[in-house]
């Protein structure tokens, strides 16, 4: 918790919403935040000096902007401001190495009317050393109770497999539900068993449907307990549904402070690659979305 939260802004509606749920993250862990602003070259360094040149300054007056901003409501937060020629998901990635949190705008200033999440938004999500938040447009009750901000917030969404608990990002989502004095929902997806879905099968009955769900929420209780033990403080509602993961998560995502996903890395995993889910999450998600990388 002592290290900074880190914020990229290119002064897009989206990175400012971005910045300011950073911000209020940080106020909340008692951190400094450092908001980055990447300019690098255009066209390959081929811009007259003197467009390259007011190119930085509007990207420097837009960021002396929007550090004095958050400054000016946030008081006890420390905020630093920095400019780089590196291009935004270099940048990005580079600082994570040193930052708690990195969070970002689901899209920035490019691409085009209708499209989700923009490709810098992608790539760090993907390759991020520490945890990431993406935010795809001012949220209304960026946090709970614990905060003192608007009241009746919905919570916090985790994304579980008993089957294959990730302690990483079980510890963020109850950390992050603690702070802000809120409850913490746990979605689990579960299928039918491969035998109940066989071409052998005629017909699953309700009793053997109820008995395999039984199962599955007797397995997520075990599995959740060393970390309720943990957080006694946690309200924890479990959810133990037969959907897809991807569309279970989106649907409990509907008026939540935020939804905690993982991504895989290590030597067996794809390198800077998102799995589906996570990656179906973060372009339909309805708040914004955290994505922990873990090893296991």
């Amino acid at each position: 918790m002592s290290r900074p939260v880190l914020a990229g802004v290119d002064g897009s509606e989206r990175s400012l919403a971005a910045a300011d749920w950073a911000a209020r993250e940080a106020v909340s862990r008692g951190v400094p935040l450092h908001v980055v602003h990447a300019s690098p070259p255009l066209l390959g360094g081929v811009v007259p000096g003197t467009a390259a040149q007011t190119l930085r300054q509007v990207g420097e007056r837009m960021l002396q902007r929007v550090t004095a901003d958050l400054g000016t409501r946030h008081p006890d937060l420390e905020v630093r401001g920095e400019q780089t020629a590196d291009a935004p998901p270099d940048a990005l990635l580079a600082r994570a190495h040193e930052a708690g949190l990195l969070v970002v705008g689901a899209r920035g200033s490019g691409g085009f009317e209708g499209l989700a999440v923009g490709s810098v938004a992608l790539r760090v999500a993907a390759a991020a050393a520490c945890p990431l938040v993406l935010v795809s447009e001012r949220p209304l009750a960026a946090f709970g109770r614990g905060t003192g901000a608007v009241a009746g917030a919905a919570g916090i969404v985790a994304g579980f497999d008993a089957h294959r608990p990730v302690g990483e990002v079980a510890d963020f989502a109850f950390a992050a539900a603690r702070a802000r004095g809120v409850p913490l929902r746990v979605v689990q997806a579960w299928r039918l068993p491969a035998e109940a879905v066989s071409p052998r099968t005629l017909f699953v009955t309700e009793e053997d449907r109820a008995t395999w769900e039984d199962q599955e929420v007797l397995l997520m209780a075990d599995a959740l307990r060393a970390w309720q033990d943990k957080y006694p403080e946690v309200a924890v509602h479990a959810d133990v549904v037969l959907l897809h993961p991807a569309e279970a998560l989106v649907n409990a995502s509907q008026g939540a402070d935020l939804l905690v996903v993982g991504r895989r890395t290590g030597p067996d995993a794809a390198a800077s690659r998102l799995g589906p889910v996570t990656h179906a999450v973060l372009h339909h998600a309805r708040c914004p979305v955290a994505v922990v990388p873990h090893t296991g």
